[in-house]
């Protein structure tokens, strides 16, 4: 038997499956103008920490998570968030991967929730099994309708201008992991320039 070499060609949107979005992914500049870093720039010990899963399979597609929510659940676990953890947020979209529900199912983290992890908490990576970060944007669209607040629009996103950091989305196999009690293996391709980058997360036990 003769053989060539095997080989394979990929062209797909660094936002394509589980991904890591960097700061420059929310806009190009902070709130107080600093350029905001790109996948590459990201410093790498930010991406190997202990994790926490935080438990929201329980709200309603579109429900915007607030800080107390976040809190709730940290004391349902007994689990103090400590600066530069990694959180996962684990919503009902994850059993739901590979289907038409998908992309409308689950809450999502919106601004206050954001900013509580990261700036009363210190954490600078987080991880969602949504489609995004933020509430599925046909809930978006529709409280925009109801209320014409642009705010709302990509509210988690944008709360990356005022503290910079990084989240995961279309994360799998939350639902597998306990609480707390493991770290996080999460380090992008490294895509120069880029806005994000493709990410093999893996969470480990001692």
């Amino acid at each position: 038997n003769q053989e060539g070499w095997a080989f394979e060609v990929a062209t797909l949107s660094t936002h394509n499956g589980t991904h890591m979005d960097a700061p420059y992914h929310f806009h190009s500049k902070s709130i107080d103008g600093r350029r905001m870093m790109t996948i590459d720039e990201v410093p790498l010990d930010w991406f190997f920490r202990p994790g926490v899963k935080l438990d929201f399979r329980h709200f309603e597609d579109g429900y915007v998570v607030q800080p107390e929510d976040i809190d709730a659940e940290l004391k349902r676990v007994g689990y103090a968030v400590q600066p530069m953890d990694i959180v996962l947020v684990n919503t009902r979209a994850g059993g739901l991967i590979g289907s038409d529900e998908y992309l409308n199912a689950g809450c999502g983290m919106g601004r206050a929730a954001t900013l509580h992890l990261t700036q009363d908490f210190g954490v600078r990576v987080t991880g969602i099994d949504a489609w995004g970060w933020d509430a599925p944007f046909h809930h978006m669209r529709k409280a925009w309708e109801r209320d014409r607040d642009a705010s709302i629009i990509w509210e988690g996103h944008y709360a990356g201008r005022e503290t910079p950091y990084c989240h995961m989305e279309k994360l799998c196999n939350l639902e597998a992991l306990p609480a707390h009690g493991f770290t996080v293996a999460c380090f992008p391709y490294k895509v120069k320039g880029g806005s994000g980058g493709w990410t093999r997360a893996v969470a480990m036990f001692d």
